[in-house]
């Protein structure tokens, strides 16, 4: 062993003992940091990562020491399907990395899957060694091994992690999570409420358990941080208040988000800040595989506002790709013979999709796959999936939990005409 690999190796052992000391700690530290940030008092309003978690640390001689588990995950998308998933830490994305411009911490990182891995920072500048670059920059992370990134924040923004290791198959089976850097010194306008989104999208086929790693085009399950509505929660702001949300691709195809009741500004990129000269006003921005997108504007009109993918399959559950197309069929002859082959035999589609979720709640479909449409409102089957939440707006709320759902004032609701 070089005199450099018995360096790295002494210090992958005292930073993997120290990380254990986090279990106990972790907590309290964490919040000690949102405070400090490491370094001169600073504060800075906490990301909420949507449905998911935020990485605890510890500072150790003024380095915060995060640990993130390449391991094996039982993840539930939806209730009534469960994926055998791969992520850190127990879930997928793995939980949201937080830390201030000019921070210095270090990552560890425990491999407890069955093959190699490495992890690479997704737009963040780093030293070479650092990158995670399998072959190139590091020799992978095997089986059991722990290994340490350590550098310093130079920038701050929105970016993302994730392997660069068998890549195809880590990524296709969750392997990735979200890492924001606050300013050392907060920007102008201040935001109110702060939400991190990680897009990805899933071959998963009806009646299994595991994504599909070697698919590449026909996706048939589609996610804010690994969910599917309508187990995507809210994102719940008061009147008046300013919202960021924090967008992240790693899937393989563009998402345009689309915002209905507000129109918001991009003001970053995993690039950095987009100056406020460079800002206009839109209602959907595209999301390209591999970047992120900050987006901001101001809750002002009270009300349950969709916020979705404007790829109508993606804004769908479970898509079929081989369905024969029986808008304008009828279908009577061949329903009644084929329902002496298997009884209480349906046919659906003749006259549109919508009938699809009248039947999702009596039907049975294959194990651990959702029907396409899902979800009911105040007003019955909302017809949405995937890649669709709700932006819920309410004056004067103090509690950021789910409202419910929204009381429309006389006058306000569309109507039936006699």
């Amino acid at each position: 062993m070089s005199d450099e690999e018995a360096r790295v190796t002494r210090r992958v052992v005292l930073a993997a003992g120290a990380a254990v000391l986090a279990a106990a700690d972790g907590v309290a530290a964490q919040e000690k940091g949102r405070v400090t940030g490491g370094g001169p008092a600073r504060s800075y309003l906490p990301v909420e990562t949507l449905g998911g978690a935020t990485a605890p640390f510890r500072l150790v001689d003024g380095v915060k020491e995060f640990h993130l588990t390449a391991e094996e995950v039982s993840h539930e998308m939806a209730p009534g399907m469960v994926v055998k998933c791969w992520g850190y830490d127990g879930r997928t994305p793995g939980p949201t990395i937080e830390a201030v411009e000019g921070d210095r911490v270090r990552v560890l990182v425990t491999n407890k899957l069955g093959e190699h891995t490495t992890i690479h920072w997704h737009g963040l500048l780093v030293p070479n060694g650092m990158d995670g670059i399998g072959g190139v920059t590091q020799p992978q992370i095997a089986p059991g091994e722990t290994w340490a990134y350590e550098f310093t924040l130079q920038q701050h923004g929105t970016f993302m992690y994730h392997p660069h290791a068998d890549e195809v198959l880590q990524m296709a089976l969750g392997m990735m999570g979200m890492f924001v850097v606050h300013p050392k010194r907060p920007r102008e306008p201040k935001v109110d409420r702060d939400y991190a989104i990680l897009l990805h999208e899933w071959a998963i086929h009806p009646g299994t358990f595991r994504p599909d790693p070697a698919v590449m085009v026909d996706f048939n399950t589609f996610t804010f941080n690994s969910k599917v509505f309508p187990a995507i929660p809210p994102l719940v702001a008061r009147t008046g208040q300013r919202v960021r949300v924090r967008l992240g691709n790693l899937s393989m195809d563009d998402h345009p988000i689309h915002l209905h009741g507000a129109a918001f500004k991009v003001t970053g990129t995993d690039g950095g800040p987009v100056p406020a000269s460079a800002q206009f006003p839109e209602t959907t921005v595209l999301v390209p595989v591999g970047a992120t997108r900050d987006i901001e504007w101001v809750a002002g009109a009270p009300g349950d506002w969709p916020f979705h993918c404007h790829k109508s399959h993606h804004a769908m559950g479970a898509m079929g790709h081989e369905v024969p197309n029986a808008v304008g069929a009828d279908q009577q002859k061949a329903e009644k013979r084929l329902r002496k082959l298997i009884p209480g035999y349906m046919a659906m589609g003749e006259r549109g999709m919508a009938e699809h979720q009248d039947h999702a709640g009596h039907m049975g479909g294959p194990k651990n796959t959702l029907p396409m449409m899902v979800g009911k409102g105040p007003f019955g089957n909302i017809e949405m999936g995937g890649m669709f939440t709700l932006v819920k707006v309410r004056d004067g709320i103090t509690s950021f939990e789910d409202p419910g759902w929204y009381q429309h004032p006389a006058g306000t609701l569309a109507y039936r005409v006699p």
